[in-house]
């Protein structure tokens, strides 16, 4: 640039250091560089906040630039326009002469414009023979056209935060709706959990979303509300399984108590159900006491479990006693109800990896209680076990030739936790005495 192009301000304004490096910057622009005017003030616009200008000083912008005969700006050609204070307060939607000069102020200090006073202070124009500009006084557009990629980097950096802000809002939005809605439902359900402590620190972080959003201030509020909301769907979810576990559970033994007991396939394998026939006691019949003849007639009942026992045979305390381990699987970390071991049982089938015909199939021979039961101890001794599927077949097998005996296998658990107590014990030897114990 050459020195003659570096004006100083006309009448009592000084010159600073500052406004030189401005007008310098302001001129620096790389040859063929062009743009749209109009689309360059839509950049300018948008990086406002970058800037550090108003949108009043925007506006004045947009009056001076309507003043450039031609669209595009361009380094060929003079940047300078000249208009009177009264065609430019016109122009800028009749703004007041002193708004006028403020504004303007803010714009040459924001590097935008720059001025290029006359001798006189005064805007105009000189043309040459030709009828071309030969010397034009006024404002100049260059340092605009000069920061043009700059601006242009703002406006598209602004505009994506702007963009992600409106999205992460949505988002939390969303968050915020499934979140109450979930604890609502899950109150309404009497789903266990502290769903009271779970909807206090739901609405502290709630009071803790500031009025004006940032990206800065939502962010990890949004990351702490969706841990929430992960926690609930879990529990949820939890819940639905078991409740789905139980219903299977209760189709089953309601499946077994609808059965003929009298029935060859579902009773004894051989057994002669003939009208003439008298019943003899046979492996999984049970001497009824005088005066209490079942509907055959003949004083016998026919009893679909095996050796295992009657249902609730065994005392549910002497079961919990025995596997410890089933109640972090009851409902709420309890079990105080045969119903409660059956549903910890249909999540112990399902965390072992024991498929339902397996476990159906053990509740068809055994019943449901002590098939539960059978699951518990599973899970008491299943570091020894290879297979938690073929054990419960193996043994729905031998409850079916009444080799199996569940008060065997219960004694069993008891007496190996009373060897725990005294001293070291054989582990690895435990689940080979179980099946022993449990066959006899």
């Amino acid at each position: 640039m050459e020195s003659e192009s570096v004006t100083t301000p006309f009448g009592r304004r000084p010159m600073s250091l500052a406004m030189l490096l401005k007008q310098r910057r302001g001129e620096a622009i790389a040859a063929g560089t062009t743009r749209n005017k109009w689309k360059l003030f839509r950049s300018v616009c948008e990086a406002r906040a970058g800037l550090d200008v108003t949108d009043r000083a925007l506006t004045v912008l947009d009056a001076l630039l309507s003043f450039y005969p031609q669209d595009e700006l361009s380094s060929e050609g003079g940047l300078v326009v000249f208009p009177s204070n009264m065609q430019l307060s016109l122009r800028a939607r009749g703004m007041a002469a002193a708004t006028l000069r403020r504004h303007l102020a803010v714009l040459v200090e924001a590097g935008l414009i720059s001025r290029k006073d006359s001798p006189n202070g005064k805007r105009y124009i000189r043309r040459n023979r030709e009828g071309g500009i030969g010397e034009a006084y006024g404002f100049s557009l260059a340092p605009l056209l000069a920061r043009a990629a700059e601006i242009e980097t703002i406006a598209a950096r602004i505009a994506a935060d702007r963009q992600m802000l409106r999205r992460m809002k949505e988002r939390l939005t969303i968050c915020r709706r499934d979140i109450a809605k979930l604890i609502s439902a899950a109150i309404e359900e009497a789903v266990p959990g502290d769903w009271e402590r779970i909807a206090s620190t739901f609405q502290a972080l709630l009071q803790r979303i500031p009025r004006a959003a940032k990206l800065e201030y939502l962010g990890p509020i949004l990351d702490e509300l969706e841990t929430i909301r992960l926690g609930i769907i879990n529990t949820l979810e939890l819940q639905g399984k078991i409740q789905i576990a139980s219903t299977n559970e209760s189709q089953i033994e309601h499946h077994i108590q609808n059965s003929n007991p009298e029935s060859p396939s579902e009773s004894e394998p051989g057994l002669e159900t003939g009208q003439n026939r008298r019943c003899e006691p046979r492996p999984g019949l049970e001497r009824r006491e005088p005066g209490m003849a079942g509907e055959d007639g003949e004083g016998w009942r026919a009893i679909v479990r095996t050796h295992a026992g009657k249902l609730k045979s065994f005392p549910l305390g002497m079961v919990l006693q025995a596997c410890p381990d089933i109640i972090d699987y009851g409902p709420g970390g309890t079990i105080a109800s045969w119903r409660d071991l059956m549903m910890a049982a249909a999540v112990v089938r399902s965390m072992l990896g024991v498929s339902p015909s397996a476990y159906e199939e053990a509740a068809s021979v055994m019943g449901p209680e002590s098939a539960a039961t059978v699951m518990a101890c599973i899970l008491q001794r299943g570091g020894h076990i290879n297979s938690a599927g073929g054990y419960l077949r193996d043994l729905a097998q031998r409850a079916e030739r009444s080799e199996f005996t569940l008060g065997a296998m219960l004694m069993a658990l008891l007496r190996a936790k009373e060897r725990f107590s005294d001293g070291p014990s054989h582990g690895p030897e435990i689940g080979t005495d179980l099946v022993q114990a449990a066959s006899r």
